[in-house]
């Protein structure tokens, strides 16, 4: 009687270059890797079945190795949904910024005098110190400092910033503007003496001036203590309100109705619109906006200035009501028109400025921001503009 035949597990036969079968774990490698030997003077052959196309998958009971993964684990090109983002916080910054700088306006203004003085110093030194950052920034004067010769004479492709000693002593005379207003409104030579000054530090310099040089320095003069000043003229005004609707209520430490003035009113006004004006153009122009505005800075639009007129235009009827001031809302309406326009000038200005220098902010003074510059871009030409309007225009009309 022969023995019972031992049952071996089914597995898949391939056909190898010796005549043999291999176990399905071999099946498809090469005679010599697989550990079977050729037919002498034969050269070992893969099994056809095993390079030709993919590989079927293996019944479960004969499957060596882990398992396959998942259907749901398998990688997809469908990307993942997005998780929610987080909120703005560039906006919230700005916002924060803008309350706080708003509650110390307030204060200031209200308070007037040195205080309202001292602020206004800070302020343009600042302003002095990010101007001179574009006049001297690599995009501005790079190339000029690259191609200058040690005698002045070659083609320069940038402006040459202003000299050191120039530039200090224009950030000082500044101040002087100003500290000069508020002491005297009415002096109306300190520009040029200070003009007069700057320039004669560039011509007495060991190295030959470039006309960029004075023109900088000069601009530097008007634009950031000038200009400035009259913010000083404007809180300066001393005609007195009548039958102003707060005017009861105003704090005998803030001068009781001594101080409820004109100036008081105007400068108000000018800054509410000023606030009123950039908010308006910031959300319409972010929700509305399509039309460009102006070459000089693209991400401005006529929808947004619509909006920022429209909200400047609120602002001044609303100061009217609460300081009775000015005495036609017509005139209010004018107001806030002019101080939207201003507003908007000295906005592209120094945008301008920004651009050529290769600059996005003009510092990081300010959270939500940038400088100071980028925060009283606004402002520069409008203290000015009103105050101009009040003096020259309003008394033609009887107001």
């Amino acid at each position: 009687m022969r023995p019972a035949p031992t049952t071996r597990p089914a597995t898949s036969r391939a056909a190898c270059s010796s005549g043999r079968t291999l176990p399905c774990g071999l099946a498809g490698r090469p005679a010599a890797a697989a550990g079977v030997s050729a037919a002498p003077g034969r050269t070992p052959q893969p099994a056809a079945a095993a390079v030709v196309g993919p590989t079927p998958p293996w019944p479960s009971h004969t499957r060596r190795g882990p398992a396959p993964p998942a259907a749901s684990s398998l990688p997809s090109s469908t990307p993942p949904p997005a998780t929610p983002g987080k909120p703005n916080s560039g906006l919230a910054a700005r916002a924060v910024s803008g309350t706080i700088l708003a509650g110390m306006a307030v204060a200031v203004i209200a308070v007037g005098g040195w205080p309202f003085c001292l602020v206004t110093c800070l302020v343009v030194y600042q302003c002095c110190t990010e101007y001179y950052g574009f006049v001297t920034s690599p995009g501005i004067a790079g190339s000029a400092r690259a191609s200058n010769d040690s005698d002045g004479e070659g083609g320069v492709a940038g402006l040459t910033p202003p000299v050191p000693a120039a530039a200090t002593l224009s950030s000082a005379l500044c101040i002087a503007l100003v500290v000069g207003t508020h002491v005297e409104t009415r002096v109306t030579a300190a520009l040029p003496i200070a003009a007069v000054a700057v320039l004669s530090v560039h011509l007495l310099a060991p190295t030959r001036p470039r006309f960029a040089q004075l023109t900088s320095s000069v601009f530097g003069l008007f634009y950031c203590g000038y200009l400035p000043s009259f913010w000083i003229k404007l809180r300066h005004l001393a005609v007195p309100l009548v039958n102003a609707p707060l005017a009861t209520r105003w704090p005998l430490l803030l001068g009781g109705l001594s101080e409820w003035t004109v100036g008081l009113a105007a400068t108000f006004t000018t800054v509410a619109c000023i606030i009123a004006a950039d908010t308006g153009a910031y959300f319409c122009g972010r929700a509305l906006g399509r039309t460009p505005l102006s070459a000089i800075s693209p991400k401005k639009t006529v929808e947004g200035a619509a909006g920022g007129a429209a909200l400047a235009a609120l602002a001044a009827l609303a100061s009217r009501a609460c300081f009775g001031w000015p005495a036609h809302p017509a005139v209010a309406l004018g107001l806030g028109a002019l101080t939207f326009a201003s507003s908007v000038f000295g906005d592209l200005l120094e945008s301008v400025m920004k651009r050529d220098a290769g600059l996005k902010d003009a510092g990081d003074l300010i959270p939500g921001h940038g400088g100071l510059l980028d925060r009283l871009d606004s402002y520069m030409f409008t203290g000015a503009v009103v105050y101009f309007a009040i003096r020259f225009i309003l008394p033609v009309f009887g107001v």
